[in-house]
């Protein structure tokens, strides 16, 4: 159970978010509001209030950003894409849920049988989705949608694009601290604060030794965020001065080192791959790459659902790295078989919340099957519409500028555009096996939405880039 601590600091992080903006100019008090509310606001935590989604360490700090800078400041807010095919993506993101919910109004029965007799009778039940659960689904996408609305307006231009890898970089190093105190003293922080652990204490051990996971959903989480950090501080080193960039790669081999403590093989492959291309291969390298990790991701859960995935062979690589992780590979792989099942019986607008997605036992309702990946929950809870929009409003961004490639070359791109690229296109991959969809994510996408919007608009001749991107003597004009 979270301790007072735990929800009033969900209470006072509106308060931060305002004195973050009263002081940092908009576009980065719009990142840390975000950033900082994702890396030390209590996981698991949230008010529950009647007809709308919970309020927790994600919503929160989007509504405050919302609020403040509609509120609080002179700047006109333009949320909508440029992009039609963007704004077609929003609409089904957004609106999807609303069959989804009119289609699953039944309660689904937990049924025992006594004695020989066939005498059945209800045991427990998972309530059906009833019409007034529209606004809480509604009021869930909007505001899980609102740092890639707002990235796109705000965060689309030079500098917003080298202040989101600045802030990983930074909050990697700040993070590291108490990572490393976990890795030395077990992962304790979120307990000793917030009065509760987060997950399976058995999952943050490994190798002898300890995983971090300080206030975020698990392990992985954070080995995935040091990772980011690592790839945007080489980023950031290869366009610094000369005199400098030594500086900046010592930062990078301290997040690696700290990175390998994490003990998490994905993360460290993200890293072995991305540390090299960003810092040595031209920027059209890099986008054709994160081209190629947005469509797998893309393709991959189709390919799943229609049995063309080699799964033993998969587990048969894994298994020679190493029998622990072909073991876990194998039981994601079973749980998803058993997903995709459940899913098939609602393909196009899933089976809602509640759990309602998940296998349970017939007769007392305990789950049996744990989702992973992303792809596999929404899949199952929104079906295909809701999975081809949201992984869609994901890769649209790599794709335009895949494109912009494509048409015009590389030679007038801005330097941070490709790593963040690559960082969205590795979140996107990493999605097939962990839920990892963060609204840092959501940021990234959005800033790149825009900024291939602007370019897009350059290139035809139309005024988008001032729909997206705000004068620079605008950027910090609180009114209260």
């Amino acid at each position: 159970m979270p301790n007072p601590i735990a929800y009033m600091m969900l209470l006072i992080w509106p308060i931060v978010c305002l004195g973050l903006f009263r002081n940092l100019p908009l576009q980065r008090a719009l990142i840390w509001s975000i950033l900082g509310g994702y890396l030390f606001l209590p996981p698991l935590t949230e008010f529950n209030l009647p007809l709308v989604p919970g309020l927790d360490k994600v919503s929160i700090p989007n509504l405050s950003v919302l609020l403040i800078i509609w509120l609080g400041t002179q700047e006109k807010l333009r949320l909508w894409p440029a992009s039609r095919m963007a704004g077609l993506l929003v609409v089904g993101f957004l609106f999807s849920g609303i069959p989804t919910v009119l289609n699953n109004g039944d309660p689904i029965l937990f049924q025992s049988i006594l004695g020989f007799d066939p005498v059945v009778f209800p045991v427990d039940a998972l309530p059906g989705l009833s019409i007034r659960d529209i606004g809480s689904v509604l009021i869930g996408q909007v505001l899980v949608l609102v740092p890639f609305l707002l990235a796109r307006q705000f965060l689309a231009d030079e500098k917003g694009l080298r202040e989101l890898l600045l802030a990983f970089m930074i909050g990697g190093l700040i993070y590291s601290v108490p990572s490393l105190f976990e890795v030395r003293f077990s992962p304790q922080l979120n307990t000793w604060i917030y009065g509760f652990f987060q997950h399976s204490f058995e999952q943050m051990m490994r190798n002898g030794g300890f995983r971090p996971i300080v206030f975020l959903p698990h392990a992985l989480w954070l080995a995935l965020f040091m990772c980011i950090a690592l790839v945007s501080t080489v980023a950031l080193a290869r366009q610094s001065p000369v005199i400098s960039r030594w500086k900046m790669m010592f930062l990078a081999v301290y997040l690696a080192v700290v990175l390998l403590l994490c003990k998490s093989l994905a993360s460290m492959a993200y890293a072995l791959l991305l540390v090299p291309t960003v810092l040595l291969l031209p920027t059209r390298w890099q986008i054709r790459l994160a081209v190629v990790f947005a469509a797998v991701a893309m393709i991959y859960p189709m390919l799943r659902n229609a049995g063309l995935v080699p799964l033993e062979a998969l587990v048969a690589q894994a298994e020679a790295i190493s029998a622990e992780r072909a073991n876990s590979l194998s039981y994601r792989f079973m749980n998803e078989e058993q997903l995709l099942e459940r899913a098939a019986e609602k393909p196009w607008f899933g089976w809602g919340g509640w759990g309602r997605n998940l296998i349970r036992d017939a007769t007392t309702g305990d789950i049996l099957s744990i989702p992973d990946g992303r792809w596999i929950i929404v899949f199952g809870s929104f079906g295909w519409i809701g999975y081809l929009c949201e992984m869609g409003l994901l890769a649209l961004p790599i794709f335009l500028m895949g494109l912009y490639l494509y048409r015009r070359g590389d030679a007038a791109l801005s330097p941070w555009i490709a790593p963040l690229l690559l960082i969205l296109g590795i979140t996107m991959m990493d999605m097939l096996l962990n839920a990892t969809l963060t609204p840092l994510t959501w940021l990234t996408a959005g800033a790149i939405l825009g900024h291939a919007e602007a370019l897009a608009g350059a290139r035809t001749g139309l005024n988008i880039a001032s729909e997206v991107t705000p004068p620079a003597t605008a950027r910090r004009r609180t009114v209260f």
